[in-house]
């Protein structure tokens, strides 16, 4: 496995690997790795990709410095994760290369409203502008290929296709499914920095998920049984809502058919955030 860091190297050996008429995979990520990223890595691998995963724990998608300050660092495990996962070229920028103005505010910024506004867009203001400023950039130096994205970040997947789509960028964005450990928890960076006991307030997520997909229903039902689930558990809910799964735009009463069901809540200060399919039911007259 090759590790690069500096961004004419990083181009260089995309655009080589595709000189040669290979595929390059893309799979973005902040680091802290789990099976999530590993299922990532595979995926490239099986659609026959040269695997480039970037590590960047990126400043500008986080609101709350102390949120930042906390994400988990584990560069030694990371590092032999890729290499055990299929990883050919591990690149590690460093902060000055991706934003060479920081802290100072970068003045270009890559805004998808609407799809970036909600849910996750509203509770943490600025977010989704970070998300798709930095993956623009991966992409503009990585140059044509497919970009693996886990769907554990349902509304992530949805912002980066957007943003694909209305710059013609020459990316193909695969959306993999979301991971869970044995419990039901969905695999993320952030389930280290939760007590034995908040991890298992945590399973509140997938449960009411899991509530909610055996049980058809109107929307305003499922996001009612979604939430007290949540609360009954003692997660500070930050939303339960059901969606379209395109737009994401709130599903009503007088909606059928499948449609997405996110959440998110707070557990010992730990925002984790969950989803799935579910199917909605008409309203008994």
């Amino acid at each position: 496995m090759e590790y690069l860091s500096e961004i004419n190297e990083w181009r260089a050996y995309a655009n080589d690997q595709r000189a040669r008429g290979r595929r390059v995979g893309l799979v973005p990520t902040m680091g802290a790795l789990h099976g999530g990223h590993a299922s990532l890595f595979r995926a490239a691998r099986a659609h026959g990709d040269v695997v480039l995963a970037t590590i960047f724990v990126n400043p500008r998608q986080f609101n709350d410095s102390a949120d930042l300050a906390q994400y988990p660092r584990t560069p030694g495990y990371d590092r032999e994760m890729a290499q055990r996962n299929g990883v050919d070229c591990l690149i590690e920028p460093t902060l000055a290369t991706m934003w060479p103005d920081y802290p100072a505010p970068t003045p270009t910024t890559v805004s998808v409203h609407g799809l970036g506004d909600v849910l996750e867009g509203a509770g943490r203001p600025g977010h989704f502008d970070g998300v798709a400023s930095v993956v623009a950039k991966l992409i503009s130096v990585t140059g044509p290929c497919r970009a693996y994205f886990g769907e554990k970040d349902f509304q992530q997947v949805a912002v980066v296709r957007q943003m694909v789509r209305d710059l013609a960028m020459d990316v193909e964005v695969v959306g993999c499914p979301i991971v869970r450990d044995e419990d039901g928890l969905a695999l993320s960076s952030r389930n280290v920095l939760l007590s034995r006991a908040g991890r298992r307030r945590a399973l509140a997520l997938s449960r009411a998920l899991t509530l909610v997909q055996s049980q058809p229903a109107t929307a305003s039902a499922q996001r009612e049984r979604l939430r007290e689930t949540l609360d009954a558990a003692g997660v500070v809910t930050a939303y339960a809502e059901v969606v379209d799964p395109v737009t994401l735009e709130p599903s009503t009463d007088d909606e059928t058919g499948p449609r997405r069901a996110m959440v998110a809540g707070l557990i010992e200060d730990v925002r984790l955030i969950d989803n799935g399919p579910v199917t909605l039911a008409p309203r008994r007259s």
